[in-house]
């Protein structure tokens, strides 16, 4: 008998074990940490309709997410899953009574865990991103020099370290959250190709050498960029983590890439670039694509009621709070965007902790 009972404690303690070892795991990985979810959205009511009529900036990729979302059913549970693990990581990370669990800028749920307004030390150190850059041109001037190529590079280097000629324009509100999110391009590779089209649109194409375009490179561990002809007055457009791995990446027209050769202003500082990276990294435009209840999922930007365009006068005033218009996720005119916010960089930084969905980049 006393056998009988001995054989069953062993076989309960191993299974209990067993059972155990998972739960473990998963607090290693910071993914016990409870977040509200409460809030999350996929689909919008994108328009970028205005910013062409006013010459503003004119991103798609709101409009191509849609697209994705309607074409791909699996696609939501994805990019849920990619929210709740930065959610995860980032609530894990804060100090014992950080503030700033809520959502932050849409301002009609305060019970997400999406925004953060400390700095987070989350431990991951310098980030690199490797980047190929493929230039699909119809003409001489859409086949932009390595000159211009790098200045882009150049760019994002400045753009997601702080390192910019701008950031000291800040207004003294915003200060305080004012990013260095220690992010760091390399240029890997440059592929040139020769096209009779002429305008490529958003539906991906210029990403598959069976449509005359160029495929992805290793989406797994670089950064793709598409520079072409995207036509109707779209600077450009990317795609989220969570996509399909074919279709990776970030598209930019050829005059909107760097800040030396073939030009169009005023979105001739590479901030399209920028903005698009912004997007490929999980950042939402900084007013949720929505109006004053619609969020970004970031608590230091504040609310606003829609993009701004040009070079808006601070303040600007919008939902009872001070638009944060230099934001690189806004629409203004690339002279008059130079900054990420904390709560941004917390976002960016957080798909490359451990189960990120940019993890593979960074190992």
């Amino acid at each position: 008998m006393r056998k009988v009972l001995l054989l069953l404690f062993v076989t309960g303690f191993i299974f209990t074990a067993c059972n155990d070892e998972t739960p473990n795991i998963v607090a290693d990985q910071d993914e016990q940490v409870s977040v509200d979810m409460s809030d999350f959205y996929l689909y919008t009511n994108a328009d970028d309709e205005a910013a062409r009529t006013n010459g503003g900036k004119s991103c798609h990729t709101m409009k191509v997410l849609n697209r994705q979302l309607s074409e791909n059913p699996g696609l939501y549970n994805r990019m849920y899953n990619v929210e709740k693990q930065v959610r995860q990581f980032i609530a894990a990370k804060k100090p014992t009574g950080t503030p700033g669990n809520g959502n932050g800028g849409g301002g009609g749920n305060d019970g997400g865990d999406g925004g953060t307004t400390d700095p987070v030390d989350d431990g991951l150190g310098s980030i690199n991103i490797p980047v190929y850059v493929h230039v699909i041109y119809s003409n001489s001037q859409e086949n932009i020099s390595d000159a211009q190529i790098q200045s882009q590079i150049d760019i994002l280097n400045a753009d997601f370290n702080l390192t910019n000629n701008d950031a000291s324009l800040t207004p003294a509100e915003f200060t305080d959250v004012l990013a260095d999110a220690d992010i760091n391009f390399t240029l890997a590779g440059v592929t040139r190709k020769a096209s009779s089209r002429t305008e490529w649109g958003t539906r991906d194409e210029m990403k598959f050498a069976s449509n005359g375009g160029v495929d992805v490179v290793t989406p797994e561990s670089a950064l793709n960029i598409w520079v072409c002809n995207i036509g109707g007055g779209i600077l450009g457009y990317a795609q989220f983590p969570g996509g399909d791995p074919s279709t990776d990446g970030v598209v930019v027209g050829p005059q909107f890439f760097g800040d030396t050769g073939y030009l169009s202003a005023p979105f001739d500082k590479g901030r399209t670039t920028t903005h698009e990276v912004g997007h490929y990294l999980n950042l939402r435009h900084i007013w949720g694509d929505g109006r004053c209840k619609q969020d970004d999922f970031v608590a230091d930007t504040p609310s606003s009621d829609g993009p701004n365009y040009g070079c808006p006068s601070y303040p600007t005033v919008n939902c009872r709070s001070n638009d944060m218009t230099m934001n690189y996720m806004d629409y203004v005119n690339d002279e008059c965007m130079y900054m990420f916010s904390e709560g941004q960089k917390a976002r960016m930084r957080a798909l490359f902790a451990a189960g990120g969905a940019r993890e593979s980049i960074y190992n």
